[in-house]
C-alpha cells in the first residue's frame, strides 16, 4: 500500500476524514487502498447502514499531532500524495470554517435581512487569489470537486444556501463525519420526484387555502393563523412519511396555539366541519363551565403512509402556557414505548413544534432537552421544529434573547441544529429527510429551525405595525410560499398552471361543503376520550365509582417482606442496609410492626406481582430523601445495583424506579404525560420536599387539576409530597396543602393526608384496583417515617381498606371536645392526651380531605353528645392548610356542632426558621387544642 503509510500529518487530517465519511456511506466510492485500510480498522467489518449506533464504525483516529503514528509504521498513520501540501492545509482550514461558521451567512431569512460578514469564509483570508482557483485538489466528499474553485462552490452550496447547519459542536467524530458526508455528497440538496413536488405543492395549497378560508368566513375571529409559516404542513407530512419507513407506529405531537388549527385539519385529519362548528359556537350548553378554546384542543387519528404503513397520531392538548406540553408529550411517548416493550425506543416518535421566542425563553425547554438522554426519560430522540416567526408577540429578538439563534439552547445536546428558509420548500424537504435519518440512526434529539414570519399580529385582531412597522411593510408585500413554489415548478415544467388551479379549487370546494355541514342543524359534535385501553376506566363523581377490596393475603405480604430482606449471595450490601433488611424479615415473621416504607413496598410489590407496571420517579427517589426507601441497593465492592421489588414482577408487571434530574416542572409534566397512556399502571412522582412542588405549579393548574374539565382527559398520576412542621424552616415544611384544596371541584382529584402505613398501603392500591382515574395528591410524612407510633400490623394490610375518616375508641360518655385533624399533628395530640390523661378529648382523623365525605365525618362524630364542640387542629398557619377550605364547606357548624380552629396565626411564610421557636409554637398549639370552655 504505497498510498497508505505512517507519514500522515495534521494538514491532511480533514482529507482522510472526508474519505472515511465517504467509505461509511458507500465503500465503493473510495480508492481500493483506502477501502482496504478502513475495512481493517478494529470493529469495522462494514458500514452500519443506519443502524442505531451499534456497529456504526470503528473508533477512527488518524495520525496527527495529537495521535502520532506508531514507531516503525503500521497504523493509525496514513500518507496522502499531494502536489501541494501547503495549499491543502489552507483549503482544509477554509473547509472546516465553512462547516463551523457557514450557517452565519446562509440565506435563511425570507424577509431578506442580511447576515453579518464572516471573514473566515472569504478565500482571501487564507491567501487564496484568483490564480489559485483552478489549481487541482485531492478527492473529497464533494462530488465532482476537482479544483479549489469547485470546492468553494460546493461549500457555498452546502452550507450557505437555504440551509445553515450547526453540528461542529458535537464531540463525537463519527457523528460529525456522518453529517458531513450526508450534506456534502448531496450539497444539501434533495432530488425530488415530480410526485413529491406535487405532494409538497398540494400540502402548501391545503395550508394556504385553510387559512384564507377562515379569514374570509370568520372575520375578526382568533385563529392564531399559520400564514407565513405554511411550510410546516409539508414538513410534517414528509416527516410522517419518513417515520413510517423507519418503523415508527406511534407519534405524539406537542405544539402551542399558532398554526394548531391548520395542523388539526391538514395533518391530524380532524374534519374542518368540526373546527368550523367551534368557530360558530352553536353548542353553548355543551361547554358551560368546562371545555377550552379551539386552538388548545388535541386530537387523535390514524395516518396511513404512501407505503401502506399505519401510524397512530396524537396531538396533545395544550394550554396557553407555551412549551409546557413538551415534557407531557415526551412522557406519553415513553409510556407507549414501555407498553409494547420497545426498549430500543424505535416505535414511538415525539414531534415538538415551538415558537422562536418561547423556545429560548421558557425554562421548561431546557429541562426537557436535559431529560432527552437520561435512561429513565429517553424516547429515542425528539424531532424539534421551531416555527421561527422572528418575533414574540411584539418583542423583537434583540429584546428577547442574548443568543445568536433562538435554537442556541439546544447546543447543550450532542445533536445537530438545521436552520432552513421556510420559503424554500425543497430545502425544508432536505432538512427533514436529514433530521429524521439522524434521529433514527443515533437515537438523539434533532432541531429544525424554520425561518418564516407571522403575516398577522399575535392574533388576527392585533395590529403588528404599531411596534414593527418596517417588518410588516415587507410582510404585506410578500406573496404566499405556495405562490413562490408554484412559480418554481412552472419554470421547471414539472406542473402546469391548470393542475395547480385544479388542486386549489378542489380544496376550496371541500371547505365550502364542510362549512355548510358545520352550520347545519343535523351536525352533532362527537367527543370521545375513553377508547382503546381507556375503555375500562371512568371519571366523573366519586359516588359513581365502585368500592374495591385492596387487602392482600397474609402469605403474599410475608413473601413480599421476605423478598425485601433477601439479596443475592454474591451481593455485598452496606452494613447499615443489612440491618434494614433484617428488620424486613422481622416484619415478615410478625415480630416487628410495619413502618411507612414497608407499607409502600407492600403496595408496590403486590401490584407488580399482579402484572401492574409501577413507575416511581423523583429527586433521590431510589433511596428516598430521608433514607427510608432503599428501593435500589448498591454493592459496596462493585457498585452493582439490585432492586428487590423488581424480582416480584409477574405476568407483565414491572417496577421502574429512577432518580429524576433536579427540576420539578419538566419531570412532573413528563409523569403526567406518562399517566395519560398508562391508565392501568401506578405512576407516581415524588418531590424531594413538598415545598418544591410549587415550581411545577403550571403543570398542576393547567394539566393535573383541570385536564378532565377542559379536555375530557383522565389521569391517575400520584404526587407524593413530604409535608409536616418539624422546625426545618419555611422551605422544608409545607407542600402548600391549601393550594391543592383550592383547586378541588367536581371531584377532579383526590387529596389525602394519611397517618398510618396501612392506610397509605390501601390508598396506593386503591389508585390502581379501582377503575376511577383521578390524580392522587398525598401529603407524605418525614418524621413519621420512623415514629414509633406511626406503625401498622400485618392484619391491617390483609383486611379492610382505605379509611377516609378514622374515628376514636375513647369512651364517648366523658368526651367534652372533639379534635378533628389530619396527618402528623395527630401524633402530637395523641401523645399530649396520653401524657395529660385527658380522656375527655376525642381525636378524629380526616384522612381524605377531597372528595370530602361529610357523611363519614358525621358518622365518626355520632357517638358524642350533640353539644360537644368540634375543633379543627392544624400545624399550618390559619391562612394555610385545610382550615379555610373546611370553613367554606361547613361554615360555623359541623353536624350541628360548633366548629372552630386551632392553628398558628395567619402568616406570609409557612414556618419559622428557628427550631427552638418551632417547639414553642407547637407546644402552644397543642395546649390551645386541649382547652375546653367552662
Amino acid at each position: 500500500m504505497d498510498e497508505v503509510d505512517s507519514s500522515l500529518n495534521s494538514s491532511s487530517l480533514a482529507f482522510v476524514e472526508d474519505l472515511y465519511a465517504a467509505y461509511l456511506l458507500d465503500p465503493d466510492t473510495v480508492p481500493e487502498a483506502w477501502r482496504t485500510y478502513f475495512s481493517a480498522l478494529p470493529g469495522n467489518g462494514a458500514p452500519a447502514n443506519g443502524s442505531r449506533r451499534q456497529g456504526f464504525g470503528p473508533s477512527f483516529r488518524p495520525a496527527s499531532l495529537f495521535n502520532p503514528p506508531r514507531p516503525g509504521g503500521g497504523g493509525p498513520g496514513l500518507a496522502v500524495e499531494t502536489a501541494d501540501a501547503e495549499l491543502t492545509q489552507r483549503l482544509d482550514r477554509l473547509v472546516r470554517n465553512y462547516r463551523v461558521r457557514g450557517h452565519r451567512v446562509a440565506d435563511l431569512n425570507p424577509l431578506g435581512a442580511r447576515s453579518r460578514e464572516v471573514p473566515e469564509l472569504d478565500a482571501s483570508y487564507y491567501g487564496f487569489t484568483d490564480a489559485d482557483m483552478d489549481r487541482p485538489v485531492l478527492e473529497t466528499t464533494f462530488a465532482k470537486a476537482r479544483t479549489v474553485r469547485d470546492v468553494i462552490e460546493a461549500l457555498q452550496e452546502t452550507y450557505t444556501r437555504s440551509i445553515g447547519a450547526q453540528f461542529m459542536h458535537i464531540d463525537d467524530l463519527e457523528v460529525r463525519i456522518w453529517l458531513q458526508a450526508r450534506m456534502e455528497r448531496s450539497r444539501n440538496h434533495l432530488e425530488l420526484s415530480r410526485d413529491t413536488q406535487l405532494r409538497i405543492l398540494t400540502k402548501l395549497t391545503d395550508a394556504v387555502m385553510f387559512e384564507e378560508f377562515i379569514q374570509k368566513k370568520f372575520v375578526g375571529a382568533k385563529s392564531f393563523s399559520l400564514e407565513g409559516g405554511e411550510s410546516l404542513i409539508p414538513l410534517l407530512d414528509l416527516a410522517l412519511e419518513k417515520a413510517g419507513q423507519q418503523g415508527v407506529r406511534e407519534v405524539v405531537l406537542g405544539m402551542a396555539h399558532r398554526g394548531r388549527l391548520n395542523v388539526l385539519a391538514n395533518i391530524m385529519g380532524k374534519h374542518p366541519r368540526a373546527i368550523f362548528r367551534e368557530f360558530e359556537d352553536k353548542d353553548p350548553e355543551l361547554h358551560r363551565g368546562r371545555g377550552d378554546v379551539k386552538y388548545h384542543l388535541g386530537y387523535s387519528n390514524d395516518w396511513v403512509t404512501q407505503g401502506g404503513d399505519k401510524i397512530h397520531l396524537s396531538l396533545a392538548f395544550n394550554p396557553s402556557h407555551l412549551e409546557f406540553v413538551n415534557p407531557v408529550a415526551m412522557g406519553r411517548v415513553r409510556a407507549k414505548q414501555d407498553r409494547v416493550g420497545d426498549e430500543r425506543r424505535e416505535r414511538g416518535l415525539v414531534v415538538l413544534i415551538h415558537g422562536d421566542a418561547a423556545f429560548i425563553g421558557e425554562g421548561v425547554v431546557q429541562e426537557t432537552l436535559n431529560m432527552s438522554e437520561l435512561a429513565g426519560y429517553s424516547v429515542g430522540g425528539a424531532l424539534h421544529v421551531i416555527v421561527n416567526n422572528q418575533i414574540g408577540f411584539t418583542t423583537a429578538p434583540d429584546q428577547g434573547r442574548s443568543t445568536t439563534y433562538a435554537s442556541d439552547i439546544a447546543k447543550m445536546l450532542q445533536s445537530p441544529i438545521f436552520h432552513v428558509n421556510g420559503e424554500d420548500p425543497e430545502a425544508v424537504a432536505q432538512v427533514i429527510e436529514l433530521a429524521m435519518d439522524f434521529r433514527s440512526t443515533f437515537g438523539r434529539d434533532v432541531v429544525v429551525d424554520m425561518y418564516c414570519y407571522r403575516r398577522w399580529g399575535h392574533n388576527e385582531g392585533d395590529e403588528p405595525s404599531f411596534t414593527q412597522p418596517g417588518m410588516y411593510d415587507r410582510i404585506r408585500k410578500r406573496p404566499t410560499v405556495r405562490e413562490g413554489y408554484l412559480e418554481r415548478l412552472l419554470t421547471l415544467g414539472g406542473i402546469t398552471r391548470e393542475e395547480a388551479d385544479a388542486i386549489a379549487e378542489s380544496r376550496r370546494e371541500l371547505l365550502e361543503r364542510e362549512l355548510s355541514a358545520a352550520r347545519g342543524d343535523e351536525f352533532k359534535p362527537h367527543y370521545s376520550a375513553f377508547e382503546g385501553f381507556w375503555k375500562a376506566y371512568q371519571g366523573g363523581p366519586e359516588a359513581e365509582a365502585p368500592e374495591v377490596d385492596t387487602a392482600i393475603e397474609r402469605a403474599q405480604a410475608e413473601t413480599i417482606l421476605r423478598t425485601l430482606a433477601t439479596v443475592p449471595d454474591s451481593f455485598e450490601a452496606n452494613p447499615k442496609i443489612t440491618r434494614y433488611l433484617q428488620q424486613r424479615g422481622q416484619m415478615a415473621a410478625g415480630e416487628r410492626s410495619l413502618d411507612w416504607a414497608a407499607g409502600e413496598a407492600l403496595a408496590i410489590g403486590s401490584l407488580v406481582a399482579a402484572g401492574v407496571r409501577v413507575r416511581l420517579t423523583g429527586q433521590d427517589t431510589e433511596r428516598g430523601t430521608f433514607g427510608h426507601r432503599h428501593s435500589v441497593l448498591h454493592d459496596v465492592e462493585t457498585g452493582a445495583r439490585f432492586v428487590p421489588l423488581a424480582t416480584l414482577a409477574h405476568d407483565g408487571g414491572v417496577f421502574d424506579v429512577c432518580n429524576s434530574p433536579l427540576n420539578e416542572q419538566g419531570t412532573l409534566g413528563f409523569e403526567y404525560g406518562y399517566s395519560l397512556d398508562m391508565p392501568d399502571g401506578l405512576v407516581a412522582w415524588e418531590a424531594q420536599f413538598g415545598d418544591f412542588v410549587n415550581t411545577a405549579q403550571v403543570v398542576i393548574d393547567q394539566f393535573i387539576a383541570s385536564g378532565e374539565d377542559k379536555w375530557r382527559r383522565l389521569s391517575g398520576l400520584v404526587l407524593l409530597l413530604p409535608h409536616g412542621f418539624e422546625g426545618a424552616g419555611p422551605e422544608h415544611s409545607s407542600a402548600r396543602l391549601e393550594r391543592f384544596l383550592q383547586l378541588c371541584a367536581e371531584d377532579n382529584m383526590q387529596v389525602v393526608y394519611p397517618t398510618t402505613p396501612a392506610n397509605y398501603f390501601h390508598v396506593l392500591r386503591r389508585q390502581v384496583v379501582r377503575p376511577w382515574r383521578k390524580p392522587l395528591i398525598v401529603m407524605t410524612p418525614k418524621s413519621l417515617l420512623r415514629h414509633p407510633r406511626a406503625v401498622s400490623d400485618l392484619d391491617d394490610i390483609t383486611s379492610g381498606g382505605f379509611r377516609r375518616v378514622i374515628g376514636d375508641d375513647v369512651d364517648p360518655a366523658g368526651v367534652r371536645k372533639v379534635l378533628l385533624c389530619s396527618g402528623k399533628v395527630y401524633y402530637d395530640l395523641d401523645a399530649a392526651r396520653e401524657e395529660g390523661g385527658r380522656h375527655d378529648i376525642a381525636i378524629v382523623r380526616l384522612e381524605q380531605l377531597y372528595p370530602l365525605r361529610t357523611d363519614l365525618v358525621q358518622e365518626a362524630l355520632a357517638p358524642y353528645g350533640s353539644d360537644v364542640a368540634v375543633t379543627w387542629v392544624q400545624e399550618e398557619p390559619e391562612n394555610m392548610g385545610a382550615w379555610r377550605y373546611l370553613r367554606v364547606r361547613w361554615g360555623g357548624e359541623v353536624d350541628g356542632r360548633p366548629f372552630s380552629v386551632v392553628a398558628r396565626p395567619a402568616s406570609a411564610s409557612p414556618a419559622t426558621g428557628s427550631s427552638s421557636s418551632h417547639k414553642i409554637e407547637q407546644a402552644e398549639l397543642v395546649r390551645a387544642a386541649f382547652e375546653v370552655p367552662a
